[in-house]
C-alpha cells in the first residue's frame, strides 16, 4: 500500500460566506487529503485544517503532525491491521490526523468488501447513502440572509440553523423573527451561539427566544464549565445542544449522565474519526440522549464520511451541508436535493477524487 498526503483550498460559488461568532470571516476551506493506493484499490479521506477556533491547531501544525504520524505506519501491514492498531502506532497524534487516517482506512475496507461505507458500518443496504440535512445561515447582511433562507427552502430544506452572537442580540431576534414570520411552522429553526454568551446573558436570551419555537439552541456558553451548562439546562425553556463542549469520550460520558437534559453534536474531526464517532453515538443512544451527526464546512470526501456515519447511526438531527456549493472541490459524488444529501451508489465513501486539483505534500510507502 502507498499513501499520499495532499492539500487544496476550496471555495464556495453560491453566495455563501462562512462567518460565525467563533471563526470570523473565512475566505476558503483548507483541506488535507490522505490517499491510499495499491494495484487494485484507491481510498480517500479529507479533513479541514483551518479550524483553530474549534480545536486550537493551525494548518501547519496539523500538516506537521500528519507527516510525523504517517511516517510511523507500516504500509505493508494491510488496512485491517492498521485500523485495529491505530491507537498504538499513531499514539499521541492530534484528533484531526487520527480522523484522516481512520476515514481513509474505513473507505479502503468498505471498498475491499464491495459495499457502501454505511453498510460496512451496519446500516441496511440501500441504493445509495442519503440523509436529510439542515442548512446554516451564516452571518451576512440582512437582505443576503433572507435571500439565502428563501433559496434553501425553495430547494426543499426544512431545517435552518442561524448563527447568532456576531452582532447584538436584538439583530439576532430580528432575523429569527423574520424567518418565523415568512415560513411559519413549515421550517424548523435552531440557533448556534458558538459559546459566545455569558451565563446570565444566556438565561436572558433563551427566555426571549422561547417565543419563536426553536428546535434547540447550540452551545450557549463557552466550553469547559459543565456545571454551568447543567444549571442552564435545568431552567432553559429551549432544548440545549453542545458542540465545542463535546470533544472526548469523557465529554460523551458526561452527557450520558445527564440523560438527555443536554443534546450532543458529534463531529468526526473532534472525536478522531468514524470509529470513535460510532462508539459515541451508540453510548448516547443507550442513555436516551438525542444527538446530531455534523461536520465543519468541508469538501465532498469529509461530508461523505459524516453522511455514512449518519446513515449507520440514525441521529435525530444531521448537519451535512458542508460541500454544498463548492466550485473547486477535488472530490465529487455528493449531491444535494430535496432537503437531503446523498453519495453516489458506489462502494466506500461513494466519491471520486481528482488529484490534479490538489498539491502533493509527501508520499509514503
Amino acid at each position: 500500500m502507498r499513501a499520499e498526503l495532499r492539500t487544496a483550498h476550496l471555495h464556495y460559488g453560491n453566495g455563501v460566506q462562512l462567518h460565525t461568532a467563533a471563526s470570523g470571516n473565512v475566505a476558503s476551506l483548507h483541506a488535507l487529503y490522505l490517499l491510499l493506493h495499491d494495484e487494485n484499490l484507491d481510498a480517500i479521506a479529507e479533513v479541514r485544517i483551518n479550524i483553530p477556533y474549534l480545536n486550537g491547531y493551525g494548518p501547519q501544525a496539523v500538516i506537521d503532525d500528519a507527516l510525523a504520524t504517517l511516517a510511523k505506519a507500516n504500509w505493508a501491514q494491510g488496512a485491517g491491521a492498521l485500523l485495529a492498531e491505530l491507537d498504538e502506532w499513531a499514539a499521541g497524534c492530534t484528533l484531526p490526523v487520527r480522523n484522516l487516517i481512520d476515514v481513509a482506512l474505513h473507505d479502503w475496507l468498505a471498498k475491499r468488501a464491495g459495499v457502501a461505507l454505511a453498510v460496512y458500518l451496519g446500516a441496511q443496504p440501500a441504493p445509495n447513502a442519503a440523509w436529510g440535512t439542515n442548512q446554516t445561515l451564516f452571518w451576512s447582511p440582512f437582505d443576503t440572509f433572507i435571500q439565502q433562507a428563501r433559496a434553501y427552502v425553495a430547494r426543499g430544506y426544512r431545517e435552518l440553523k442561524v448563527r447568532v452572537a456576531v452582532a447584538d442580540f436584538a439583530e439576532d431576534l430580528r432575523r429569527i423573527k423574520a424567518l418565523r414570520d415568512e415560513f411559519g411552522d413549515e421550517v424548523k429553526i435552531s440557533a448556534d451561539a458558538n459559546g459566545q454568551w455569558s451565563y446570565a446573558g444566556a438565561q436572558h436570551h433563551l427566555d426571549l427566544l422561547a417565543g419563536y419555537g426553536l428546535a434547540y439552541l447550540e452551545q450557549p456558553i463557552a466550553a469547559g464549565d459543565w456545571d454551568a451548562l447543567g444549571r442552564l439546562a435545568e431552567t432553559s425553556p429551549l432544548p440545549l445542544m453542545v458542540d465545542e463542549s463535546l470533544a472526548s469520550p469523557e465529554d460523551v460520558a458526561r452527557l450520558c449522565e445527564l440523560r438527555g437534559r443536554i443534546w450532543a453534536h458529534l463531529k468526526l474531526v473532534k472525536l478522531g474519526g468514524i470509529g470513535p464517532s460510532i462508539a459515541a453515538a451508540h453510548s448516547l443512544q443507550r442513555a436516551g440522549v438525542p444527538f446530531m451527526i455534523g461536520q465543519m464546512n468541508e469538501g465532498a470526501a469529509a461530508t461523505a464520511a459524516a453522511l455514512h456515519v449518519a446513515c449507520a447511526t440514525g441521529p435525530a438531527f444531521a448537519e451535512l451541508y458542508g460541500a454544498d456549493g463548492l466550485v473547486d472541490d477535488a472530490a465529487a459524488g455528493i449531491r444535494y436535493a430535496a432537503g437531503r444529501v446523498q453519495a453516489a451508489a458506489q462502494p466506500g465513501l461513494g466519491v471520486t477524487f481528482d488529484a490534479t486539483k490538489t498539491q502533493l505534500i509527501r508520499s509514503f510507502q
